[in-house]
This record gives structure tokens, sequence and C-alpha cells, in this order.
């Protein structure tokens, strides 16, 4: 990489706000000398030095800065924190693993939760690394409506209700309805980030609920975040006909309806489905999608769409496509598990990376231009002797040997680098970091002003940044052996403060914010 230039264009200097001469010559926190900066908003691309001061960008400049920390970016890119808005793993070592690939803010959107406000407390006793947030959670209003249980601000909460299948098929009455109704809208008045629609865990509700959370989003005017009801090849109740529900609500009501990982619930119908998505985008109809780059997924074993007569068949899909902790299941493990453990999570796998069909398959998802990049990450759990699996909530860094999880959940955004820019050249750095900052940050932005102040590289937005090296980022954990940090990211500042260091996290820095909307008074 070139070093500093003395000429820039003026119209880029001037797109990022470059402060004076006489401010630029004033002493900043932090500053990231001779990067490449890379600004998705503003096309702006070029070597600079990046002042930092109170937690902001305050200076992007040719000029010589000085600071009380410097950071020598040369041969590196300056890019904004990655964003991930689909993040289940809440433990302090899920965030860590993010940390390690870039990650700079981690939300759980999909799945949300309730109570929002226990939730948001739980997240600030634990001084995490990263900036987190929810969404009000559907899935967790149906269970308490149903079991006639108050919603706990857990995961555990929702894997121990895979035990009953009420909750999960059954269609609601009036008097339900308007509880879970209630129970969400009492999750979006204490600042949660929308809902969250985990709609093929429950593929039982009425058309009359879903629509009625599209009519209550619409209302708020906040945005659904939907796990489609189906995920199956074959008609009837397949991938297209539940991706077709939700663009139709969208339509009708007019809200922001998000569809997560096109990539897994779309299966091998992608290119059926992601038309149908871009056209009706094409047609104003507020939908948005995101993917990850795997061709598995993970989720509890006991899930609806892994039941009922025929799954099989509609999953494509034997024990032999199951794993659990690394190795597959043997279909009397399957059983076992599904009658007693239903709510062990597991990794299922879908599609043949290997295979070319396959891979075109998740290619489609990944380099349409209309889609982000999000992980699905997971908890990462530990298995004690009698097959019993656990979330890890220690504070052990680096993580403990035993433990496992999907790769997803420290790699999908090193991985996206390694593969579809580096590697294979399918994506620029700035389209693939256009995909992973700004577009996550725009997703929600209308409705939750502080993201306007992320997923950028200009002067006044949140100093929430990631240094590293385009020539040996990656992904290094697989489904054998998931248990390794990404490599690559040399610096991540997260609201100005410095979370990786040199390669190395810093465990005393606890620099996450709470990303919410305001609180009802």
């Amino acid at each position: 990489m070139a070093t500093l230039p003395s000429f820039i264009k003026k119209a880029s200097i001037l797109s990022l706000g470059l402060l004076s001469p006489l401010v630029i010559a004033a002493n900043y926190d932090v500053v990231i000398l001779n990067g490449r900066v890379i600004d998705p908003e503003t096309n702006f691309d070029s070597v600079a030095n990046v002042g930092i001061k109170d937690n902001k960008i305050t200076a992007i400049t040719t000029d010589v800065i000085t600071g009380e920390k410097t950071i020598d970016a040369t041969g590196k890119v300056v890019a904004p924190g990655f964003i991930d808005v689909h993040a289940h793993g809440q433990n302090i070592g899920d965030y860590r693993m993010q940390a390690m690939q870039g990650v700079t803010t981690m939300l759980e959107l999909e799945s949300g939760v309730l109570p929002i406000s226990d939730w948001y407390a739980g997240q600030a006793e634990k001084g995490l690394p990263l900036n987190y947030g929810a969404a009000a959670g559907w899935t967790y209003a149906r269970i308490a409506t149903f079991s006639d249980t108050l919603p706990q601000a857990t995961a555990t909460y929702f894997q121990q209700a895979q035990s009953r299948n009420d909750w999960k098929m059954d269609i609601a009455t009036p008097e339900q309805e308007s509880k879970i109704i209630k129970l969400i809208e009492q999750g979006l008045d204490e600042g949660g980030l929308g809902i969250g629609i985990n709609a093929g865990y429950a593929p039982g509700h009425g058309q009359k609920e879903y629509y009625a959370l599209a009519e209550l989003a619409a209302e708020r005017d906040v945005a659904t975040y939907t796990h489609v009801r189906y995920a199956s090849n074959t008609e009837p109740q397949s991938s297209f006909e539940a991706v077709k529900e939700l663009v139709g609500n969208a339509a009708i009501t007019g809200a922001h309806m998000h569809l997560c990982h096109i990539n897994s619930t779309s299966l091998k119908d992608i290119d059926s489905i992601l038309p149908m998505v871009n056209k009706a985008q094409d047609n104003g109809i507020n939908v948005t999608v995101g993917a990850y780059p795997w061709g598995a997924a993970s989720t509890v074993v006991g899930a609806a769409m892994f039941s009922g007569n025929g799954w099989r068949e509609r999953m494509g899909s034997t024990a032999e496509n199951f794993q659990l902790g690394v190795d597959r299941m043997t279909e009397e493990q399957l059983a076992e598990y599904q009658a007693n453990k239903p709510g062990t999570f597991i990794v299922w796998h879908f599609l043949d990376e290997q295979n070319p069909d396959d891979l075109a398959l998740l290619d489609a998802s990944i380099l349409n231009p209309n889609v982000l990049i999000e992980s699905d990450e997971m908890f990462w759990m530990h298995m004690d002797e009698e097959g019993h699996i656990d979330n890890y909530a220690g504070d052990e860094w680096p993580l403990p040997q035993e433990l496992f999880s999907h790769p997803r959940s420290n790699g999908t955004f090193a991985k996206v680098l390694r593969v579809y820019v580096r590697e294979r050249g399918l994506l620029t750095m700035s389209e693939a970091l256009r995909k992973m900052t700004l577009m996550p940050a725009q997703l929600i932005e209308d409705f939750v002003p502080q993201m306007k102040n992320k997923g950028r590289i200009q002067t006044n937005m949140d100093a929430d940044i990631v240094v590293f090296d385009p020539d040996t980022i990656a992904d290094v954990g697989t489904y054998q052996d998931p248990n390794h940090p990404a490599v690559g990211v040399h610096w991540l500042l997260v609201n100005g403060e410095i979370v990786v260091n040199n390669t190395e996290l810093d465990t005393a820095v606890k620099a996450g914010e709470p990303i919410r909307r305001d609180i009802a008074k």
C-alpha cells in the first residue's frame, strides 16, 4: 500500500467534513496514521490520518496530527466497525469473539427478548466490550402467554420452552393475541429496537396474528425482523410461500419488514425467492434482507421445522445433517435429544460449500447488492459427560479450549473479507464494507437515531473503527474445530476506546454502550 499521498481530491476531502488546519493541530485522544481509510457512504477511499477526540471522529486529513495514543495503520484498512444486526450469543465471551473479527455493535433483533428493561439492565452489569441492543421478542410473548408465565430475558427461557408445542403450533385466541400484542407493546415502550418475529419456531400461529405484528410495527414506525414461517423446498408450506407472506404484509401495512438469513431459510430455492424480494423492493415495498456466508445453520434440535410427518423430505435432511458439538449425529441421538433435550443447540448442514451448485446458491445471497451481512452468531457452549450442553457465561479469555459454536459466531465478517474479497474477488473491498457497516446502520437508523452516527468514517461520527490487514484477515474456526478467534484485526475501537490493541484483546476495556430507542414516559 502506498504511503501518505501529498494530494487527495478536494471533493473527497470536503465530503468527509475535514477540520481546518488550526483545529487539526489540536491534540487528539487517539490518532490512526497512514491507513487506507474507507467510508462506504461517501465512497472516500484513500490513505489518510484519523483523529479521535471525546469518543468521536474529529479529523480525517493528510496533515500531520498527534495524539495521546498513536496507531500506525500503514498497510492496513481503516473502516467503520462491523455492525451485526443478528447476534444471539449475549454472554461476555460471545462479545469478545466478535470483537476479534472487527464487530463493534451486536444486536439481537431476529429472536429479540422480553422483558426489554430487564435485558438491558442485565447486559449493562456485564461490562461488555461492544455496543449492544435487542428487539422486543414475539416468541417470548407467545411462550409467556401460552404457559401463563412471566417472560424471562434469557436464552434459557426460550430453550426450556421447546418441550411445549402449544406456543409453537396453536392459533392464539383473541384474548391470547391481545396479550401477545400488549407484551410486545410493552417491549417497544421500554426501548426495544423493533419486533423480533421468530415465525419459523412457531409456524402454527395465525395469519391475523402475524398481520397484527406488521400493523403494530407500522403504527410505531419500527421494523420487524423475521425468521420466516417455513423452510422447505416443497409446497405447500414452502420457503417461497413464507417469504411471500412477509412481502404481502409489508405491502399492505407499509411496515418495514426485514427478512433474516435468506441464505438458510431459502434452502435451495434462492433462485426463485431472491427475484421475488428484489421485485418487491423495486416496487417500493419496504423489505430488507440479510445473509451469512455459510452452508449450515444453528438452532435448537427441537425446533418445529424438525417435526411432523415428512419433515426430512421437506428439509432434505437426515440425522447426518445434524451436528452435536463437533460430531455428526446418529438417528438414535437425534431421536433422544428431540425427545428429552429439545432446547439443545445444534448445527444443521443444508448446503455443501464444496459442491459448485450449492456454492452458487450461497453466492447468490451474499453477492446481491440489496443483501446486508448478518452473522446469526450463536452462544459459545460446553458439553458435560452426560451430553448436556450449556451456554458458557464465564469470564475466561481466551475461551476454554473445550467450548464450541457455529463458526459463523467468530468468523462471518472475516470470511466475507477473506473469501469474497481477497480469494475469489467477487466483491470489492468497498462493497463488502458497505454490506457490513453502512447497510446495517441504515437498517434501523430511521427509528434508532444513535445509528446515524455509526457505520461511517466521517467527522462527528462515533469512533467505532476497525483497523485490519486486508492480506491476512481470515476466519480460522471450522465446523470440527471452531474455537479459534479470527485473525487480521489489529485494532478495534469502540466509542473511541481501544478494545483490540495490536491484535490482542484488552479484557479490561468495557466500552460497550446500549443501543436503544427512547423509553416511553
